[in-house]
């Protein structure tokens, strides 16, 4: 089942019967979706290796009439379009720089059936920011030098007697990431490789003992400049 299936029969599911009875003619929610996920891949920018920024703020202007018949399912309907544009985000690579917030309003310039999007993106407001996450719980890299181990000594500690004191270190210098064993008693793994050092990438996965350690790094949105926008006039026979 394709990404817009899914999604047609989620909203159909939340809303039941009336997603059929309401959208028998004029322009269907999953156009929005389908218009949506254009727009993410239209407008997502490449702004370092493995980052591909997309725009996280979306209003969708749609005819009046078209804008009464969505607002009939009320929050099923964007419930799902925030769920769809996230699974797309995540299947492409594509980071947000802010929370996802899709609005539909109403607008007499738009012809009946066809709907027009305006995208924002935080774009140039966004730092990134590396972390790990050890059992659920994520751990921001502040230094360019972090010590994990079981000591107090360690900058973060991880209570497995499996590891030493101070286990490993994790060098970060803003764009970069390696991480470096400290002559630890039982070694170290990165992505199921012992190794004494190795560059990390977002995801990377750092064991040690029996803990695992996912290095990630995540878009941090800073106090915001005027934002850039766009607009695209959508026909709901674009697909």
């Amino acid at each position: 089942m394709g990404l817009l299936d899914s999604f047609e029969k989620g909203l159909e599911r939340a809303v039941n019967g009336a997603f059929a009875k309401t959208f028998r003619s004029g322009i269907q929610p999953v156009e929005i979706a389908s218009a949506l996920r254009r727009e993410l891949d239209t407008k997502a920018a490449v702004v370092s290796r493995d980052r591909i920024l997309a725009p996280n703020e979306f209003t969708v202007r749609l005819n009046p009439a078209d804008e009464e018949r969505m607002s009939r399912l009320g929050s099923a309907l964007q419930t799902e379009l925030d769920q769809m544009v996230r699974k797309h985000a995540s299947a492409q690579g594509y980071s947000f720089a802010g929370p996802v917030r899709i609005s539909l309003r109403a607008d007499d310039a738009v012809a009946a059936g066809t709907l027009s999007i305006e995208s924002r993106s935080a774009e140039g407001d966004v730092s990134w920011q590396a972390v790990v996450e050890i059992a659920g719980r994520q751990h921001p890299l502040r230094g360019s030098r972090t010590v994990i181990g079981r000591g107090s000594e360690a900058d973060i500690t991880v209570a497995d007697t499996g590891t030493s004191r101070k286990h490993v270190e994790i060098l970060w210098d803003g764009q970069n990431a390696m991480m470096r064993d400290l002559g630890s008693t039982n070694g170290s793994k990165v992505d199921g490789h012992a190794t004494k050092q190795a560059p990390l990438h977002s995801g990377s996965i750092i064991r040690i003992g029996r803990t695992d350690i996912v290095f990630r790094v995540i878009p941090q949105a800073s106090p915001r400049r005027p934002q850039t926008s766009s607009t695209r006039l959508f026909d709901i026979g674009e697909r």
